[in-house]
């Protein structure tokens, strides 16, 4: 019973505190206001319109990172071509712009999942997309409108308050239209309503419409207000496709000395007195910390239950007869408390180690830090992914353990470790003659094939480099570590992502820069991989002591000039075999090209 009134009691100050915070400051968080489906034309899933409709908005989203407040794209041709734009606030920050066009085009094919025709509004921008032609057309469905119902019933009917409203929504489609404020297509306007309040108004259209037809757009907005005076409210808004108008009785904009702060007009304007805030600030002080004990002690009791559950999800993934699942004492013996002497490997994400299980089979031990980037999430993908793929150049996952703070994972034990400790070893080096190494090639090929195409699930890797590639005792490679990997639907072209993770110096640059991944990404890593192994360097190597050029373009340049062999390591000179070496040259040549086409591109 004091569990639920404590917990209840800290829910109420929570709520408070939240209203109390959204009420002095202000959030550079984008704000959703609404989105419309028009659902008399849909697509099917995995269809070529939905295809587009991705590449659309991983184009629309991509533009915005160069600080474009308004783009206008197309996707795909005939009957499946689909139409786009974003326009972003002409005040707001380009990094508030970045973030509200980020959150659009995540939202938007979650939101309609199957329309043709969409629109979303946020305070900050909008983004919309068609099957129709939608460029510099002025339109004004879909329409939605936002009203705030409250305020001092005297000064609304004020004739000062209707006539500064009359005055503010009458300028603005003359001022929106001719842009008088610098940006295109954008106005504000704020007006002295009574002693103590000022209206602040901003109407804008999309860049591409013309003078006139912005000038319109917005007068037909404006006549979406009561024509009675405000309809009892502080603020309104109304957005359409092509513009938008907003008016309220604080500075919700940023332009020319008009931005807020504490001790502005808020609530009707008038100036809160310095001990007001003081009070104000120390509540919030006081709540919160209240709220972080309270969280402290929720987390407490919910972290074990958390825990549980993680492992409980793993292992109901699995068939019951048969599972991957060890108990952190039988992983503890196998590697001798963690010995030193136990120890192989050292990863961005925690030590290696070498095993022995009590039926004596040979495990390495991949044990993340606690200060691991490989979360959670991570971990479970690569449970799952390498449990469900089975290839002889993919290694093996034996089993896991998840118990407290501990994620580890169980492999076959590789004896050889890494391709790169043969690669980059000057010693070791010379046991890599040229057989070995296209035989390594073509298994590496293989896993990645079968990653792409042979497997049950069409698997994307993300981080194909020689450190990731370890060699059994027949010199035979296998693929590992699967934490960044993606499983992707079999007939999906290529999927995005706002978080690029891989190493650089292998990524395909439409990932490095735009985050679009796909089994091209993997190829393009791949195709880096067999030049080092050819080469025998790295792909930072200096091969001029003047300047400092990087592998692949050190071997394009050698492909132009038609000597393509100057390349091969001069360790394997003598058991080469020329046509093998020459197909792994093309590969070389299809990447450069592929790099020179995406340059042109920007």
């Amino acid at each position: 019973m004091i569990t639920k009134i404590l917990t209840k009691n800290l829910t109420l100050q929570f709520l408070l505190l939240i209203t109390l915070t959204l009420t002095i400051t202000k959030t550079s968080a984008s704000v959703f206001n609404n989105v419309t489906c028009t659902n008399t034309k849909t697509f099917s899933p995995n269809s070529a319109f939905h295809s587009n409709l991705n590449t659309l908005l991983s184009s629309l989203s991509s533009n915005v990172i160069n600080d474009v407040r308004f783009f206008n794209t197309t996707s795909g041709n005939d009957s499946n071509k689909v139409y786009g734009l974003y326009m972003c606030r002409g005040d707001v920050p380009f990094a508030l712009c970045r973030e509200c066009v980020g959150f659009a085009t995540l939202k938007i094919p979650s939101s309609c999942p199957s329309s043709q025709e969409a629109v979303i509004w946020y305070n900050e921008c909008l983004l919309r997309y068609s099957y129709r032609f939608i460029f510099s057309k002025m339109e004004t469905w879909p329409r939605y409108k936002i009203e705030i119902p409250m305020g001092d019933p005297g000064l609304l009917r004020s004739r000062g308050f209707y006539a500064g409203l009359r005055s503010v929504l009458n300028e603005l489609p003359k001022d929106a239209a001719v842009s008088l404020s610098g940006f295109s297509k954008y106005a504000v306007k704020q007006e002295n309503a009574s002693g103590s309040v000022t209206l602040y108004g901003i109407a804008q259209c999309t860049p591409d419409l013309s003078a006139g037809d912005c000038r319109r757009c917005v007068e037909v907005a404006v006549a979406e207000f009561p024509k009675a005076c405000c309809g009892g409210s502080i603020g309104e808004t109304v957005l359409f496709p092509s513009c938008f108008v907003r008016y309220e009785t604080y500075p919700f904009y940023q332009h020319s000395g008009t931005s807020a702060s504490l001790t502005a007009s808020v609530s009707g304007g008038r100036n809160i007195p310095t001990q007001v805030i003081v009070i104000i600030v120390v509540l919030v002080v006081i709540l919160v910390a209240i709220f972080c004990i309270g969280c402290c002690l929720l987390c407490i009791k919910s972290k074990k239950r958390h825990k549980t559950s993680d492992r409980e999800n793993l292992v109901f993934e699995f068939n019951n007869s048969e599972s991957l699942e060890f108990d952190f004492a039988t992983i503890e013996i196998a590697t001798d408390m963690f010995s030193e002497d136990s120890k192989i490997g050292k990863g961005g994400y925690g030590q290696v180690y070498k095993g022995i299980l009590p039926s004596g089979q040979e495990i390495a031990v991949k044990r993340l830090s606690k200060t691991s980037g490989q979360g959670a999430e991570e971990f479970k993908n690569e449970v799952m992914l390498i449990a469900k793929l089975q290839h002889r150049n993919l290694v093996r996952l034996i089993g896991f353990c998840l118990e407290e703070q501990e994620k580890i994972l169980i492999y076959e034990y590789v004896p050889n470790k890494s391709l790169d400790h043969f690669l980059f070893d000057s010693k070791k080096q010379k046991q890599l003659t040229w057989p070995e190494r296209y035989s390594i090639i073509k298994g590496i090929a293989r896993g990645i094939l079968y990653l792409h195409e042979d497997s049950r699930l069409k698997v994307i890797h993300r981080d194909i480099k020689p450190s990731n590639v370890l060699l059994d005792n027949n010199m035979i490679p296998k693929i590992s570590d699967f934490g960044m990997a993606r499983m992707v639907d079999i007939e999906q072209i290529q999927g995005f992502t706002n978080r690029v993770v891989g190493t650089y110096g292998y990524m395909s640059p439409e990932y490095a820069m735009h985050g679009q991944f796909s089994v091209k990404s993997d190829v393009f890593s791949f195709g880096v991989m067999v030049l080092e192994i050819i080469s025998g360097k790295k792909n930072s190597y200096t091969f001029e002591s003047c300047r400092i050029d990087d592998l692949l373009s050190y071997a394009w340049n050698q492909w132009k000039g038609e000597s393509p062999f100057e390349m091969l390591d001069p360790i394997v000179q003598e058991s080469y075999a020329p046509n093998e070496h020459f197909s792994c040259m093309e590969e070389q040549e299809e990447i450069q090209l592929n790099i020179n086409h995406i340059q042109n591109l920007h």
